[in-house]
């Protein structure tokens, strides 16, 4: 697996935003999309969409919130292209209120459709990986996962800086089986995320990592996702080095190439 063309390629959140910008980048790239999302409507228009420039798509709708969700996808990609080769979880929700305004059952809503959605797809989609030993995950987070600015979205930061954790893990875990993990934490971008935010208490404006920091288009968002997976499908295989040929950072590493994976564990 080298390249992207006639890869498998499932994307959650497909039908606006980021995820509408990864299905088009890797549409473009050769792969077959799973486009997956809530938004029956949306799907469809991506799917007219992508069709018409020469892509191979299915629409498939699922609320990632539901604990067979997933199932449902795999089975739908899998009976359609008998594979799936790269899975994007690509799901978030947003909240606002101050810390002490924000009721639990908000925390348990916001858990379970951007952390727990991830949780279930890795529980799907990871033994398929695994089995066949290639494939590829990508993980939406966000600043906000990385940096605390954001007191008035608590329960979304905390969710994105847990699927931080998960990626960085799995990384190091996945890549000696063959399998890359991508984690993306962008920063303000434009999309429809703000369009239905529920607020708690009297709400305060949504805080923002800094003004330096602007508002992308989502488009070369989704380059970017695809430039990441093609960079994995053509890595340097450090374990089948002679010693003396590794950097010197990997000649006494018992696991050769878990290093040189920091390096680029947010690409």
């Amino acid at each position: 697996m080298d390249t992207l063309r006639d890869k498998v390629c499932i994307i959650s959140g497909a039908a606006s935003g980021i995820g509408r910008s990864i299905a088009r980048a890797l549409a473009d790239r050769g792969a077959h999309v799973v486009a997956v999302d809530v938004d029956d409507d949306g799907i469809g228009v991506l799917a007219n969409e992508l069709s018409e420039r020469g892509a191979t798509v299915l629409g498939h709708r699922a609320d990632v919130s539901d604990p067979d969700a997933f199932q449902g996808v795999r089975d739908a990609a899998l009976q359609r292209f008998a594979r799936v080769d790269v899975v994007v979880n690509n799901v978030g929700v947003l909240t606002n209120g101050l810390p002490q305004d924000i009721p639990v059952s908000e925390w348990q809503r916001i858990f379970d459709i951007n952390l727990m959605s991830v949780v279930r797809s890795n529980a799907v989609f990871l033994p398929l990986l695994l089995d066949q030993g290639s494939g590829h995950l990508v993980n939406t987070a966000s600043f906000a996962g990385l940096f605390t600015y954001s007191y008035d979205r608590q329960p979304y930061a905390a969710t994105k800086a847990a699927i931080v954790q998960i990626s960085e893990g799995l990384a190091i875990y996945l890549r000696p089986k063959g399998i890359g993990v991508t984690l993306l934490c962008p920063g303000p971008v434009l999309t429809n995320i703000v369009a239905a935010v529920p607020t708690f208490g009297d709400g305060t404006a949504l805080r923002t990592p800094g003004e330096q920091f602007e508002l992308l288009d989502p488009a070369p968002v989704g380059e970017l996702v695809a430039d990441a997976i093609e960079r994995f499908l053509r890595p340097v295989c450090y374990q089948d080095m002679p010693a003396a040929l590794l950097p010197s950072e990997l000649r006494d590493d018992p696991q050769p190439g878990y290093h040189a994976l920091i390096e680029g564990k947010f690409s």
